[in-house]
């Protein structure tokens, strides 16, 4: 199959999801005000490239790899991240809606989450070490056998996180924040 290489292009109002689009190695490029909805991106390469406002929702990832990829103000709604390319997967988010998405299993060590909805959120057994969640929605997200050392998570809010099913040694959490963490023990804190 010919993989065309694509370099510092910039890609602005394109409806994926209605024109074709080339498998392809995508370096350096910008895609802004995109829409990807239930767009097939498998076997995709991207690399160092910047996803600014574009619509991803639903959108096939089967072996598609994201390597130092920034997604900003876009909107990844029931994304299955655990179907990307393993090999240097490298992604960070800033006030995305990820909400019924998943991670599972997924390595994430020192990904940044700043001002994100992760509503529903599958994070089972992946590993978030140094990981920052900087104000982000995690109501209803599943952190189950999950490393969390050293995440910070002091100014994110509606978590239930269990202690005793994951790793969260030396995480961050504010004081108000900490009611997350004692919601299985069934106990009322006032």
């Amino acid at each position: 199959m010919d993989r065309g290489f694509i370099e510092d292009q910039t890609f602005e109002k394109i409806k994926f999801s209605e024109k074709s689009f080339p498998i392809g190695n995508y370096e350096n490029c910008v895609f802004s005000n995109c829409d990807f909805f239930n767009t097939d991106i498998s076997n995709f390469n991207f690399t160092e490239c910047e996803f600014k406002s574009c619509n991803l929702s639903s959108a096939k990832f089967e072996k598609t790899a994201f390597r130092d990829i920034i997604f900003v103000d876009c909107k990844m709604l029931g994304l299955r991240f655990e179907n990307c390319n393993e090999f240097l997967f490298e992604v960070n988010f800033r006030n995305c809606n990820l909400n019924f998405s998943s991670f599972y299993r997924r390595k994430l060590k020192k990904t940044k989450f700043i001002s994100c909805s992760l509503q529903e959120v599958d994070f089972t057994e992946s590993d978030l070490s140094e990981s920052l969640f900087e104000n982000c929605d995690l109501l209803s997200s599943v952190f189950e056998n999950t490393v969390l050392e050293k995440v910070d998570f002091r100014t994110s809010y509606n978590y239930n996180i269990d202690p005793q099913a994951n790793r969260i040694r030396k995480a961050k959490f504010s004081i108000k924040g900490v009611a997350g963490l004692l919601n299985q023990f069934d106990i009322e804190i006032e």
